[in-house]
């Protein structure tokens, strides 16, 4: 960190063009050498500065049924947490969630089937998350409203099923969502 310095604040012209750009070229310096330790780029702490904030007003629209602002706050942090490469973790996967029920909420149906076919990717490996329920049955429903193949989908729902608690009994993935603490 010793080789990163921010420039110094002036008595007058902190607000000039040249000082804001020097500034935020130092701030960038910064956030590139943060992102370049490993221990820091992957520490909860560090990636969650970075998303955080939107996730949760996200999940805060989406209470109040404010579906279309709710998508762009998601699509935000769906696009950081892209770029930070954090696609695996489980604050992915709530954005996910997310984009699906906004998606649906609004009649956009292809992408809300698109936005479940990527969580389930993502949860192939996994047979006991808390979201996979939920996306399969939001999949299912989905592409039998928009036409596309549900065969897979219903037999992994069918495996659930005979793996575990009822599936009646599970949430939503729109109560998923909503209950969800974000910390």
């Amino acid at each position: 960190m010793a080789g990163i310095a921010f420039p110094r604040k002036r008595l007058r012209r902190n607000f000039t063009a040249e000082t804001i750009a020097k500034r935020s070229r130092a701030f960038e310096q910064f956030l590139s050498h943060l992102h370049s330790i490993a221990e820091i780029r992957r520490s909860p702490e560090f990636l969650e500065f970075f998303f955080l904030q939107d996730l949760r007003a996200a999940q805060r629209l989406t209470c109040t049924g404010m579906y279309r602002e709710a998508l762009a706050t998601w699509a935000n942090a769906y696009r950081l947490q892209d770029r930070l490469g954090v696609c695996s973790s489980g604050r992915f996967l709530l954005t996910l969630a997310g984009l699906a029920v906004c998606h649906q909420e609004l009649d956009e149906l292809g992408e809300a089937h698109g936005c479940c076919e990527q969580a389930l990717q993502l949860l192939e490996t996994q047979g006991s998350h808390p979201l996979l329920g939920p996306f399969l049955q939001a999949h299912v429903h989905l592409a039998w409203k928009v036409g596309k193949d549900k065969r897979r989908s219903e037999a992994r729902l069918q495996d659930l099923r005979e793996a575990g608690p009822p599936l009646q009994q599970q949430p939503t993935l729109k109560e998923c969502l909503i209950k969800e603490p974000l910390e």
